[in-house]
């Protein structure tokens, strides 16, 4: 059977990987993006079973108007992330504010507008999108850090009231091959490389991997999954 998946914030970078390999293995994609125009054009790119809609999820009140045109789906990526600097010290509540309600508020309302499309069974899985700096904060990182461990919170409370469907978390580490990594100054890399017990840092296909696994294992819910090498052992 074919099925159709969900990917938020899949225009660019990890998102748009996912929603090309969800094309690959023969489904159908719904990818969303800001601009609608872009996010048409990148669909189109994909190729006649991906499908563009424009969507804002730090506008949570414009959420359930955008996603009208989705007709049932069987899997859901909440891939939208944004990337901010701010500290306790140096405070912005507008920054902080845009991206508490990006992920926690943002998603949240994705999964209740979609509810009734998603189908109700254990073949279906969505999967949120956190990020290390919960457990791994860094300077700058007070926004991120907190909302990351809000994730966390969030998959736990939804995989048990939307059971059977799946709910879990996907959190990268440092992954080493994006262009806001790899453009990063000489020895940056170098430093945290040294760090994985390999030697090596995740890859952009290590999270797509990762992310398929989630939403195909059926064995699999309330899980937050760290891909990163094993960066925190060393």
């Amino acid at each position: 059977m074919t099925r159709t998946i969900a990917v938020i914030g899949g225009t660019s970078g990890i998102g748009l990987e996912i929603a090309k390999t969800v094309v690959a293995r023969g489904d159908n994609v719904i990818l969303t993006g800001r601009d609608a125009d872009r996010t048409t054009e990148i669909a189109a790119s994909i190729g006649p079973n991906a499908t563009g809609l424009a969507l804002d999820i730090c506008e949570p009140e414009t959420i359930a108007e955008a996603l009208k045109p989705v007709g049932q789906i069987h899997g859901l990526v909440l891939a939208a992330i944004e990337r901010d600097a701010n500290s306790v010290r140096d405070y912005s509540i507008a920054r902080a504010r845009r991206l508490v309600t990006l992920k926690l508020v943002g998603y949240t309302e994705v999964v209740h507008t979609l509810l009734d499309r998603l189908e109700p069974s254990v073949d279906t899985g969505i999967v949120l999108f956190g990020g290390r700096a919960k457990d791994a904060p860094y300077p700058g990182s007070t926004t991120v850090a907190t909302i990351n461990g809000g994730v966390e919170g969030l998959t736990h409370s939804m995989a048990l009231e939307l059971a059977p469907i799946r709910v879990n978390a996907l959190h990268p580490g440092i992954i080493g091959d994006t262009p806001f990594w790899a453009d990063m100054p000489e020895g940056v890399l170098e430093a945290y490389e040294s760090r994985t017990p390999g030697g090596k840092l995740a890859t952009t296909e290590d999270i797509v991997d990762a992310t398929m696994f989630l939403l195909n294992n059926r064995g699999v819910s309330g899980i937050g999954l760290n891909v990163d090498r094993g960066w925190r052992l060393t």
